[in-house]
């Protein structure tokens, strides 16, 4: 069991939060930063806003004053993305370790101090990924479904891939770093509107450590369609530009990575982007031949194959959120995920919606909607 060490034994932690008219959020993230056990004197609190955030810029302002924390304004030009803010203030950390939290975030008090005490163990190591879940899963259909997908992406997904070695895209928040290796790397892709999918990849080009840390750090899902939708989209068009990017030359990729993590990050990434359109077409298909009149079973090879198919993949993504439900305690979200099909043709809806924006809006960045959590909650684990 990890034990806390002393005040003195704590290197200097750089946190960088990037902000594009959240003020709402700016009270609730200073307490959530008030809150992290950790000693004042060696915590670098950096809020990075966009300088057309001007209610934003003066609603931190307006909590300046204790020396941990400081704004960094983005000068307002192209492109306007997370990763152009978090470059832009990456000179300016003076921590050993560095990491972002989102808006919206609400990380375990106890979570740079376990980070710091896995990268002093383990000197190899470059990268941690917390745990990131889902707060307000019970909310309703759509975030329970969408605290289903994290549980399982951050409690089987990732945790696996890490163990055995294979590309991991990082979660876009509560990613821990070396700061000496960040910079090396260059640190994010300004361009890419889902940096830290891109990151994951090009640490792993460098055959770099990355693990997963045990430690959470709270979110809230969208709760209306159409702000899920486009985050959604976003993220789905930055998958595609991680693909497209890192495959401009296939044999340096495989050099680099080896065949094991080559075929993994192929198979993820391109999965990730068709998969949610076979399943519409696959709908479609059986819509039109119940229209058509049509028999759908069969009995042929071609209509078992078919089945087994879906029904592996059905298996599979509902075996994967029920374990990583399980793991967080949340198993009551566990009637919800009999949507997942449902769920899969709107991902679908987005993916298409995100090719016909590489096309159209590459490097735009639709800005997801949030609010406080409700008062109290803050600091109670989930």
């Amino acid at each position: 069991m990890l034990r806390r060490p002393p005040d003195e034994e704590l290197p200097v932690y750089s946190i960088l939060i990037p902000l594009r008219s959240e003020a709402a959020m700016v009270p609730q993230l200073f307490e959530s930063m008030l809150a992290l056990d950790y000693p004042a004197a060696r915590l670098d609190i950096k809020f990075v806003v966009e300088a057309r955030s001007t209610t934003t810029i003066a609603a931190v302002e307006q909590r300046l004053g204790d020396p941990r924390f400081s704004l960094v304004p983005v000068p307002d030009a192209a492109p306007r993305t997370k990763p152009k803010a978090l470059d832009f203030a990456l000179p300016l950390c003076c921590g050993q370790y560095v990491v972002v939290f989102d808006a919206e975030d609400i990380p375990d008090p106890d979570q740079l101090w376990k980070a710091a005490l896995c990268f002093r163990d383990s000197p190899d190591l470059v990268c941690l990924q917390a745990h990131l879940v889902i707060e307000n899963g019970p909310h309703s259909l759509l975030t329970s479904l969408f605290a289903g997908e994290y549980a399982g992406l951050f409690c089987v997904l990732l945790p696996a891939l890490a163990r055995w070695r294979l590309p991991m895209p990082l979660g876009g928040t509560s990613n821990h770093f070396q700061l000496r290796a960040l910079r090396e790397l260059g640190g994010w892709d300004a361009f890419n509107v889902t940096e830290d999918a891109d990151l994951g990849i090009r640490l792993a080009r460098r055959r770099l450590r990355v693990e997963i840390l045990q430690s959470r750090t709270r979110e809230t899902a969208p709760t209306r369609l159409l702000p899920w939708l486009g985050q959604r989209a976003r993220w789905m068009k930055g998958w595609m530009q991680t693909f497209i990017v890192h495959n401009r030359d296939p044999g340096r990729l495989l050099e680099e990575v080896g065949l094991p993590a080559f075929l993994a990050f192929e198979a993820l990434v391109l999965g990730m982007i068709v998969a949610p359109v076979l399943h519409c077409a696959f709908l479609l298909s059986v819509l039109l031949r119940i229209l058509w009149g049509a028999v759908l079973i069969d009995g042929s090879l071609g209509t078992v194959f078919y089945l087994a198919v879906l029904f592996m993949g059905y298996g599979s993504a509902f075996a994967m959120t029920a374990l990583g439900l399980r793991r967080l305690g949340r198993v009551s979200l566990l009637p919800a995920q009999f949507w997942l099909p449902a769920y899969w043709l709107l991902i679908g809806f987005a993916t298409i919606r995100a090719l016909l924006e590489l096309v159209l809006r590459p490097f735009y960045w639709y800005k997801s909607p949030h609010q406080p959590v409700r008062a109290g909650r803050a600091r109670h684990p989930v």
